[in-house]
């Protein structure tokens, strides 16, 4: 079971986020866009590859990933659920 605390831990060291703390990221932020933490599409993509290196996660439907990668807390969701479905 994935805690949020480790998926921002790999956040922060997978987008090379050197000036912010896991407890600056709240748990229901935006991670996307000028309200939160301010991703963009490039982030996306290296997130995309922290899933599967990490967690050994897969974002295969596209039209789902918006609410995927809303928040910590819908992407810990998504990696949990993914990861009791392969288990």
């Amino acid at each position: 079971m994935v805690k949020t605390n480790d998926l921002k831990e790999k956040i922060i060291a997978g987008l090379g986020l050197e000036d912010i703390e896991v407890d600056e990221i709240e748990d229901d932020m935006a991670l996307f866009g000028d309200d939160g933490l301010g991703l963009d599409s490039v982030d996306a993509i290296e997130l995309t590859l922290i899933l599967e290196k990490e967690f050994g996660v897969k974002v295969t439907n596209m039209e789902e990933s918006a609410n995927i990668f809303s928040t910590a807390n819908t992407l810990v969701t998504y990696i949990n659920e993914q990861q009791e479905l392969n288990a």
